[in-house]
């Protein structure tokens, strides 16, 4: 009886070495890392423009691509993924807020701004009464998307309006009786056929191998809607998230980039200026 509690009492010992060893600590130094993305753009520039570099430091990188955005940063959270590259400083900041979470950006990559496209109409100047205009469904892109509205004349923001919460309620319409249609971010692209003029997220346009340049109007994206590589506060540190901002720093990335006609209309890093 004594050797089979002894045996029961080693084992249980070793399960529990073996489980705390399988888990994924904040802060640790390692080799192999596993960073996640939505599906489009960014991964691209990460497959053929990071990971080269990463491997040459001597990093064993691992990809993951999810459908929707909104899985990336509770598999943050669970810590199934080391760092994300899909979200903006704003966005982040209210995910932050919403899971309880300490992230923060290390680094911006070469982002794609919203922009104002339409395949009914070659002009701005076909806006008038009864127009339609699609804007993106979640309140981050949503707010950006109006804020070129407001700068065409089109409709106004009143002064409290939020970021992270941004909803219509604070939207005004100004000149023209226009129709406002709120889609998923990934649709308004293929729904343009159906209204007048959409406010499209620029990934979206290079992922469908147009030009960020063929929209009428393209905003004038603010530091904090431009896309991050985002980590756990406690790796900020490391020196995997170190070497993780300097590939996407480096003059290699910027190269390849810029040697890359789908990216033009992108703004670039300031690290690159």
């Amino acid at each position: 009886m004594k050797k089979v509690m002894y045996l029961l009492v080693v084992v249980g010992f070793l399960f529990v070495i073996s489980a705390c060893g399988s888990e994924s600590a904040t802060g640790e130094e390692k080799n192999d890392i596993i960073v996640g993305f939505g599906v489009g753009t960014y991964e691209e520039q990460f497959r053929l423009g990071i990971m080269p570099i990463l491997r040459d430091m001597g990093y064993n990188v691992e990809m993951r691509t999810f459908s929707q955005n909104m899985q990336l940063n509770p598999a943050m959270k669970e810590g199934s993924i080391d760092a994300s590259i899909f979200q903006s400083t704003a966005y982040m900041e209210g995910i932050n807020d919403e899971l309880k979470m300490e992230m923060v950006g290390i680094a911006y990559v070469p982002s794609a701004p919203q922009g104002l496209y339409s395949v009914r109409h070659d002009s701005l100047d076909a806006v008038g009464d009864g127009t339609t205009v699609a804007l993106p469904n979640d309140p981050v892109n949503q707010e950006r998307a109006v804020r070129i509205l407001e700068e065409l004349g089109w409709v106004t923001v009143k002064p409290d309006a939020g970021k992270t919460d941004f909803n219509l309620n604070s939207v005004e319409l100004a000149a023209y009786n226009i129709d406002l249609k709120v889609l998923d971010p990934a649709q308004i692209l293929v729904s343009l056929q159906d209204v007048d003029f959409g406010v499209v997220n620029g990934n979206y346009i290079a992922n469908a191998d147009r030009q960020i340049t063929e929209a009428l109007k393209i905003e004038n994206t603010p530091l904090e809607h431009r896309i991050i590589v985002s980590v756990i506060d406690a790796d900020k540190d490391t020196n995997w998230a170190k070497d993780l901002k300097v590939a996407y720093e480096s003059k290699e990335f910027q190269e390849y980039i810029e040697s890359e006609s789908k990216y033009d209309g992108f703004i670039m890093p300031d690290a690159w200026e």
